[in-house]
């Protein structure tokens, strides 16, 4: 989504906030002059982890043309409040550009942002120039990065159907706290997980070797379903997440 004035500044990220990917001071990574990319994410969040291809995408495409993306973790599960836990996450993952671990939601709050994932783009001069909130739009975003640099190369194509402009999705079930079991409608289901051992979703055994987000089941769209989620003993399941799907 397009800001609707072109005056609202970037927030200062405040000082003495650890980062990854970052040799020095933290300030090095704002460059008047280059457009900046800011995604809120929480490696415990599917929808954070169903987006960051894109992101990662983003920052291999453009930062030669002077993009600069930087990743605010905010943490909304215990698991990601852990500092270790969230470099091993940067790493395990292979995010290769700058990411601030914002575990008291410092930035969060600056930003008065609304959720996870959450995009921010300024321009040169470090004024909003297009946001979004969730998944989705990513054609929107990397017209606006193509806007912002003078840039024009083919979009990347949508990773899932859901992702393509236009798709029709279906409304899909609450995420629930805990192991959830019982009917669900959506394009997959997620554990939020914790611990090492074995989990069970249907029969199907998922091994737990770090926390984070695992998907349990996958549908090729929206879908009407029952999960039977077993935990093992040595991981505890902080939560199940349900993802869209094309309706």
């Amino acid at each position: 989504m397009r800001a609707p004035i072109d005056t609202i500044a970037a927030p200062l990220f405040p000082t003495g906030l650890p980062w990854v990917n970052v040799t020095g001071r933290g300030a090095s990574v704002i460059q008047r002059g280059r457009p900046l990319l800011v995604e809120f994410w929480d490696f415990c969040r599917p929808n954070s982890l169903r987006t960051l291809p894109y992101v990662k995408a983003w920052h291999g495409r453009y930062a030669e043309h002077g993009l600069r993306v930087i990743g605010v973790h905010s943490p909304g599960f215990e698991p990601a409040r852990d500092e270790r836990a969230v470099r091993a996450a940067v790493a395990r993952l292979g995010i290769a550009y700058p990411v601030l671990i914002d575990t008291h939601l410092e930035v969060w709050r600056e930003y008065e942002n609304m959720g996870w994932p959450a995009r921010y783009l300024f321009d040169g001069g470090a004024r909003l120039f297009e946001y979004h909130y969730g998944e989705g739009a990513y054609a929107e975003t990397e017209l606006a990065i193509q806007q912002l640099l003078g840039a024009e190369r083919e979009l990347l194509q949508p990773l899932r159907p859901e992702d393509a402009p236009g798709a029709l999705l279906a409304p899909q079930t609450e995420d629930q706290p805990g192991a959830y079991s019982g009917p669900y409608e959506a394009g997959g289901v997620w554990a939020v997980l914790d611990g090492t051992g074995l989990v069970r979703a249907n029969g199907t055994e998922h091994r737990v070797s770090h926390p984070g987000a695992y998907p349990l089941i996958e549908h090729e769209r929206h879908a009407a379903g029952v999960i039977e989620l077993e935990i093992g003993p040595g991981v505890r399941c902080h939560a199940t997440c349900f993802t869209p799907g094309v309706a």
